[in-house]
């Protein structure tokens, strides 16, 4: 399959169809003047959200659609397939990368990550916000027997790639990133994973408050910021869910 083609299709049929309250999760992570990297930035929606709060943001895509509608909001965006070959940038050349519902559509999840914390400067944060393949409705799939491919949900037929939290801290302590902060996204507007009830006035409020507090468990997708030692090198990072942990602190469990 033509990827590059197949994502100038997607993006040129989406429109500017986002769920920007996730978007904002991680625009707030972002500083004033912090040299940001995206890869695979899409149309360019969150880019434009964190040069909005004062970073210098470069972007890649492979989709050369998702690149000239990010360059038109104002976005340094450049065309670039990380499963083809490394990011042509330096190493530690930023101080915080980015990358929103991306790695679980890469064939090589691990490369990409390696690139990722190859740009990153020592004391560089990674923010990943990925699906949550231990979401409780999963869960009662899996316990019927099931795995459904649902879209907008963790098992969405495009992902290539499924993601848990305490899996993806042992994957980036094996790279010397450790987990600091997690969040998470409820996206209550997607019907294959929450019934009517769930998706409307104080049980919207509740499930979302749960969903940021309890990511592993209520998020539909989890966000993760995890710095770089300076040694590059770490163990598995500890998960303490929803708040950071002290940096001397104990570790947490999922």
């Amino acid at each position: 399959m033509d990827f590059a083609s197949f994502y100038d299709a997607y993006w040129r049929d989406k429109g500017d169809r986002v769920d920007r309250s996730r978007l904002e999760l991680l625009a707030r992570l972002i500083r004033p003047a912090e040299q940001v990297l995206q890869v695979d930035c899409g149309p360019g929606w969150l880019p434009e959200m964190m040069q909005a709060r004062g970073a210098h943001v470069i972007a890649t895509d492979l989709s050369a659609v998702a690149v000239a509608r990010a360059r038109a909001r104002g976005v340094d965006a450049r065309q670039h397939d990380i499963d083809a070959g490394p990011l042509p940038f330096g190493d530690a050349e930023f101080d915080v990368v980015v990358s929103d519902s991306q790695l679980e559509h890469r064939f090589d999840c691990g490369h990409a990550l390696d690139e990722m914390a190859r740009v990153l400067k020592p004391g560089g944060r990674l923010i990943l916000l990925l699906p949550n393949t231990a979401h409780w409705r999963v869960r009662l799939w899996l316990l019927a027997g099931r795995f459904p491919y649902v879209a907008n949900t963790p098992t969405d037929a495009l992902h290539l790639r499924f993601f848990t939290l305490p899996d993806t801290a042992e994957m980036l302590g094996r790279r010397g990133l450790a987990i600091e902060h997690t969040d998470g996204s409820a996206s209550l507007w997607v019907a294959g994973l929450y019934p009517a009830f769930l998706r409307r006035g104080l049980p919207a409020r509740i499930y979302t408050r749960l969903a940021r507090g309890w990511p592993a468990l209520f998020a539909r997708d989890f966000i993760v910021v995890a710095r770089k030692r300076p040694s590059g090198a770490a163990p598995p990072s500890p998960i303490r869910q929803g708040r950071r942990r002290r940096p001397d602190g104990p570790g947490g469990g999922a």
